[in-house]
Order: C-alpha cells, then sequence, then structure tokens
C-alpha cells in the first residue's frame, strides 16, 4: 500500500510565487496529517483504556461506557467477540494508520509501508463488517435514522479498500494513492464524527440541532459530512497538486488550513468532552 498525502507532485513552474504557493500548499496538508496523528495516538488510548482495562480487571461491566456501543453483556458470546474484533482494529487503526500518510516511511523502510499498509486495510475492512454487525444486529445504536449515515459509511469501506488493493496489484500507484487516501478516511469515519459532534458541542456549549437519539438535523448532517467532506478536501487536493495556477494552490492550501483548524478543534473538544471523562471513570472504578 503505497499513500500519502506530503508527498510532492513533482510538477516544476516558474517564478517565486508558484513555489511559495506550492510550499504552502505542502505545509497545509502536513498540519492536518500532525493533528490527525495527535489525535488518532490519544484516542488509540482511549481505546485501550476503555477496554482493556476493564478486561484486566474483569470489570468487563466497566467497558460500557461508549454509548450508543452495547458494551460487554454476559451471555452474548457472539455479540461480545464482535465487540472485541471491533474495537481491537479500532485501536491498532489509529496507532499505524496515519503512519502510511508520511512519505519519509515509504522512502526509509518501504516494506514496512507496504505490510503496514495491508494490514490497515485488512483491520479497516475488519471494522466496518464487524460495526455494520454490531449496530444493526446487534442493535448498537440510538435510533434507525441517526445510524443511516454512518451504516453507509461502513458500506463505502469495503469498496475504496477493493479498489485500493486492485490499483497496488496492477501498479498503478497513482490511482492506489487516491483510493489508499480515500479508504483511509472512510475507515477513519467514526473517528472524525466524534472530532466533528463534540466540537459543534464546544462551539456551542452544548446541543444546537442535536438530539440524544443523534437524529437531529445537526447530527444527520454530521454523520455525513464525518466522510464527505474530508474526501472532497482529499480530492481538492489531488486536483490542487496538478495546478499551475498559483491561485488555486492557495486556495486549497488555505482550505486544507481549515480543516486542520476543524480537525484541532474536534480533538480538544474530544479529550475535554468524552475521552478524559470516560478514562477518569474507568480508573476510578
Amino acid at each position: 500500500m503505497q499513500t500519502s498525502l506530503t508527498g510532492s507532485a513533482g510538477v516544476t513552474g516558474v517564478g517565486s510565487g508558484y513555489h511559495s504557493a506550492d510550499r504552502a500548499l505542502q505545509l497545509s496538508v502536513t498540519g492536518w496529517v500532525l493533528v490527525a496523528l495527535a489525535g488518532q495516538w490519544l484516542f488509540a488510548f482511549y481505546i485501550a483504556v476503555l477496554y482493556a482495562v476493564p478486561a484486566l480487571t474483569g470489570n468487563y461491566e466497566g467497558a460500557n461506557q461508549a454509548r450508543p456501543i452495547t458494551g460487554y453483556v454476559a451471555g452474548d458470546t457472539v455479540g461480545n467477540l464482535m465487540l472485541f474484533a471491533h474495537v481491537l482494529p479500532a485501536a491498532m487503526l489509529s496507532v499505524g494508520g496515519v503512519l502510511q500518510l508520511l512519505p519519509a516511511l515509504r522512502r526509509r523502510w518501504p516494506q514496512l509501508h507496504r505490510w503496514n499498509g495491508r494490514v490497515f486495510l485488512v483491520m479497516g475492512l475488519l471494522g466496518a463488517l464487524t460495526g455494520l454487525y454490531l449496530t444493526w444486529v446487534r442493535g448498537s445504536r440510538l435510533s434507525d435514522l441517526g445510524a443511516i449515515g454512518i451504516t453507509i459509511n461502513g458500506l463505502l469501506i469495503p469498496v475504496a479498500v477493493l479498489l485500493a488493493w486492485r490499483a497496488a496489484r496492477a501498479r498503478q500507484f497513482d490511482r492506489h494513492r487516491r483510493w489508499a487516501v480515500h479508504a483511509f478516511l472512510l475507515i477513519n469515519g467514526v473517528w472524525t464524527f466524534r472530532l466533528y459532534l463534540m466540537g459543534w458541542y464546544l462551539v456551542n456549549h452544548g446541543q444546537n440541532g442535536n438530539t440524544n437519539n443523534l437524529d437531529g438535523p445537526v447530527d444527520l448532517f454530521i454523520s455525513v459530512a464525518c466522510y464527505a467532506l474530508p474526501m472532497a478536501v482529499a480530492e481538492l487536493w489531488f486536483w490542487a497538486q496538478r495546478q499551475h495556477h498559483v491561485a488555486r494552490k492557495w486556495w486549497v492550501a488555505a482550505m486544507l488550513s481549515l480543516a486542520a483548524l476543524i480537525t484541532l478543534l474536534g480533538v480538544v473538544a474530544a479529550i475535554l468532552m468524552m475521552w478524559l471523562p470516560r478514562i477518569g471513570n474507568v480508573l476510578a472504578g
């Protein structure tokens, strides 16, 4: 799996204005990747505490804080296995997924990049399938309407994974790179949903267009925007790399910088309003 958001497009241009715009484009996407890296690793720590501590201490009911996910249920062997088959890939994906976006990994350790990419795609596929099971078979949803956006997300993941894998097999690396980035964004859709939702709560000092069942108008918008918007921005990035027009590069660099700031806001909000309180409850219990 060879993909990078921060790799240079290798286009040539004239004048310092062009190179400044191209540099700004690279810095803007690098900023987003660094924010995502920090946010993903913090999320992995949160998942590890939320599920590993209760499992190690035998207090399985302590893993039941991640609403609307149905946690440990005594006697439900299949459901419990599906739960841990879902959260384990989530932790692994959060640790290793963003590394695929770093060009230094691909250049210096290409074998690690390829194997990490394979693990990421397989774990992402497993996470999507188990997530669909938990949502619609086990009932880990607050409402049918509120679950539609994330369900579409889960259904799109196998498509993007297949297209990224087929392009890599055909050694069509530009096409592979594009679909692998989209697979990354789709696989992390639920993570992004948490960031957007907590960021919205933080800005509005609570709910505004939301419901407790996550089926309010803003909830429904975020449930689709959490993957549709990042994918649209990624397409802008690919488009901007092919451009020789300075203003277009600056415009996309501004969009990517805004995306990085929104992601940073979401990470801070998730830490303060979700991750830290739940980690505290687990450790206190």
